[in-house]
């Protein structure tokens, strides 16, 4: 039998079947920091907005805002950015804290639903906004 040296806290069942690491949380932790990153600029360009447009009681300032291709590519970055870090962040509290089988799948299957429909509704919205404009 082979001796274990000090940095293989493994057991010898776990070091015969090769477990360790399932080598897709790194990716995750990632994704998460990225779209955080890619909040930041988001929303402050977003407040900004709000501050300098949005709060106009004119609604031709803002239909005029939304037909601009940069305002709205930005804030359908912003919402997919939002709802991908949600659903990421939901996916890891449901995989620590729910323990039976049945509720967390359904949860992480509701999860997925909610942040895609929320997401293909505001780009809808947007979309709509920027191409039609406000009737």
């Amino acid at each position: 039998m082979k001796k274990t040296t000090g940095s293989d806290f493994r057991s010898p069942l776990g070091r015969a079947r090769g477990l360790g690491s399932a080598k897709y949380g790194v990716s995750h932790w990632w994704f998460q920091r990225l779209t955080a990153v890619a909040m930041i600029p988001l929303f402050i360009w977003f407040i900004a907005s709000v501050i300098t447009v949005m709060i106009s009681p004119d609604i031709n300032i803002i239909v005029s805002w939304f037909s601009s291709p940069v305002n709205s590519l930005l804030i359908v970055l912003l919402f997919c950015a939002m709802f991908f870090h949600a659903k990421l962040g939901l996916q890891v509290v449901i995989e620590d804290y729910v323990k039976a089988p049945c509720c967390k799948y359904t949860l992480l299957l509701g999860n997925i639903f909610f942040c895609v429909g929320g997401v293909v509704i505001c780009i809808m919205a947007v979309l709509k906004l920027h191409l039609f404009g406000v009737n």
